[in-house]
């Protein structure tokens, strides 16, 4: 990292042309591929572009120009108003902190004097006198030294923009060939990925410099004109500053506005205009970053806020003010890298806005961190836009997994898996209350069938959603009596209490036992709960055993008792009946929205016994799925 800190520093003079050039490139990429459109080819098409694109530049450059050499000479005709403007601001005399201000001043230069006798009565030498300042006149200069002085500060700068333009005019022009160097660099067996990088960067940067750049030459213009309006001179200059800065994150913006508040602030007496210069920068800032920008192209780059930050005073540092206006694009390309290569995978974790956390493994981090507060509210965002059904199934049985992990592999405190326990048990506790009336338990959405068309999904999702709520008023009306038994310990149990809330949503006559209460199970289970069916509630890794083991025992006493084993998380019902062995339970469940479609089959099951006296076949979506 050193060395290629070092080789992007030492080496600037040639890498800030080429970034340029390739960020110009990204640019007008769209633009020279509308103009080969018209029928001219690569090079008249690439050159035409050009040429405008710098015409435009050099012109608008030259008027800029004029107009800062004008404020210049124009600069001392604002001194009295100037003055005034400080003078207002000044502490008047008589105020306590004017007393003050001076005896400090007074006291300062009583002490040098004082120090200065000394120093010179210690030596045997006067005091030193202070220097008379002399104005030297210099002679007129002549034509080539004034022009030399003129166009040298801009030698570089003139230097840098002839090496961009030769770079983007070859990068334009040969662009499938630099292309196909760059797959053949990263090797024949590498032709996939590097695709899709130069694709995703191709597309990414292209778009987003576009609109970005559509963006701020909008917003330098209504901003040149607002400031035309109010009457601020020189409004093309402040418009063009504008939209330049606007490329510069989070201090571009105040920077701009400041010169014409400046300026306003120069010219007319009084506030007033100054602060119609500031009222419209924060208006078109406002309506800009919160409107238009996410509107454009979402809001963001896949930069988090504080990557963009470090990014602009690491380039600004490294390239100075052409590296501040780089960053952006440089780190998206950087996070791009970290997409692709394995090896700088660490990129996109440091650098990208993505979640680096699944919802489950925050929610787990809160818990080890003893933080309710936070793991309640990471809960309420998710259950913004999912039910509750689908918050059990993908969130709190795998947070309760990763804990049951943990605990058996002795790596949590007895006092933290005691908290987690207890938080996600009063989680449930609450969120059952507060969503009592929900209708829905479960995304219809997942599980719409993959060989539907996109354009019939809306119209799918609708059937489903009615299907849904057959099912439910189904189920209520036969009154499926169910009880929740959890296979070993705690994580078990509340699991179960999950698969209780949502069958009595579901219509059902649910009740879950305690771990206290299945101890005693052995005993008396007929009087205890008179129940049709039986949920048993294992969650891995350890619990596929014990809830064999209370399968059989149940299935012993109770032949009569429909069993069903939720074996929570494990990815395919065929595995966990192979976990699970067979001959024992009727039905097997991997998630809790199983669990409710098997008892609606069941509920149908059982309406069939009634009515006819023989056992209805079972054909549900779950076993469809789940073979």
């Amino acid at each position: 990292m050193v060395v290629v800190i070092a080789g992007l520093y030492l080496g600037r003079q040639v890498l800030i042309p080429f970034s340029l050039a390739v960020v110009l490139a990204f640019l007008l990429t769209p633009v020279v591929e509308a103009v080969q459109k018209l029928h001219l080819g690569r090079v008249p098409a690439v050159l035409v572009v050009l040429l405008l694109v710098f015409t435009v530049i050099g012109s608008v450059g030259w008027v800029v120009t004029g107009q800062l050499m004008d404020i210049v000479e124009q600069f001392p005709n604002y001194k009295s108003n100037i003055h005034d403007k400080i003078e207002s601001l000044r502490v008047p005399n008589g105020s306590r902190l004017r007393n003050a201000t001076n005896t400090v001043a007074e006291l300062s230069a009583e002490l040098s004097e004082a120090s200065e006798a000394a120093v010179a009565k210690s030596s045997g030498k006067a005091a030193p006198r202070r220097p008379i300042p002399v104005q030297v006149t210099q002679p007129a200069a002549n034509a080539p030294e004034y022009l030399r002085e003129v166009i040298g500060p801009l030698t570089g700068v003139l230097e840098t923009s002839a090496v961009v333009i030769v770079f983007t005019l070859f990068i334009l022009v040969k662009r499938e060939d630099l292309r196909n160097r760059v797959i053949r660099l990263a090797g024949q067996n590498q032709l996939t990925t590097v695709t899709q990088a130069l694709d995703d960067a191709s597309r990414r940067l292209s778009r987003y410099l576009l609109f970005q750049f559509l963006v701020n030459a909008t917003y330098g213009t209504i901003f040149g004109l607002g400031v035309l309006w109010i009457g601020v001179p020189h409004a093309l200059l402040w418009g063009v500053l504008g939209g330049l800065l606007r490329f510069v994150p989070y201090i571009g913006t105040p920077i701009a506005a400041a010169f014409p508040v400046g300026m306003a602030l120069a010219v007319f007496p009084g506030w007033q205009r100054a602060v119609l210069v500031l009222c419209l920068f924060v208006v078109l800032e406002v309506v800009v970053a919160n409107v238009i920008e996410p509107w454009l192209y979402g809001s963001h780059t896949g930069v988090s806020a504080l990557a963009i930050l470090v990014a602009a005073v690491f380039w600004s540092i490294l390239w100075g003010p052409v590296g501040l206006i780089l960053s952006t694009p440089l780190t998206v390309c950087l996070i791009l890298m970290g997409r692709y290569v394995p090896q700088l995978a660490f990129l996109e974790v440091l650098l990208g806005d993505e979640p680096v956390l699944s919802i489950e493994a925050h929610l787990y981090q809160r818990l080890l961190a003893l933080d309710q507060e936070e793991a309640t509210e990471i809960a309420n965002r998710y259950l913004q836009t999912h039910p509750l059904g689908d918050f059990y199934d993908s969130v709190l049985i795998p947070t309760l997994a990763m804990a049951e992990q943990d605990r058996h592999l002795e790596s949590l405190e007895p006092r933290t898996a005691t908290f987690i326990a207890e938080s996600l048990r009063e989680l449930v506790e609450e969120l059952d209350e507060r969503y009592a009336t929900e209708a829905v338990l479960f995304d219809p959405a997942e599980n719409n069938e993959s060989g539907r068309n996109d354009d019939n999904d809306h119209e799918n999702k609708d059937d489903e959603n009615e299907e849904d709520h057959a099912e439910v008023g189904r189920f209520a009306s036969l009154g499926l009596r169910v009880v929740c038994i959890p296979a070993g310990d705690e994580a078990d149990e509340i699991a179960a209490i999950m698969a209780e809330r949502l069958i009595r949503r579901a219509g059902g006559d649910a009740r879950h036992l305690s771990i206290k209460t299945r101890a005693n199970l052995v005993n008396d289970l007929a009087t205890e709960i008179p129940s049709q069916v039986a949920v048993i509630s294992a969650l891995p890794p350890f619990a596929a055993g014990q809830a064999r083991s209370l399968c059989r025992v149940l299935r012993t006493r109770y032949p009569a008792l429909r069993i069903v084993i939720g074996l929570w998380g494990v990815e395919t019902v065929a595995k966990a009946q192979e976990r699970l062995g067979s001959g024992c339970s009727d039905l097997v469940a991997t998630s809790l929205r199983q669990t409710v479609e098997l008892l609606g089959d069941l509920t149908v099951s059982t309406a069939v016994i009634r009515a006819t006296g023989h056992l209805a076949s079972i054909d549900s979506p779950a076993l469809a799925r789940g073979d």
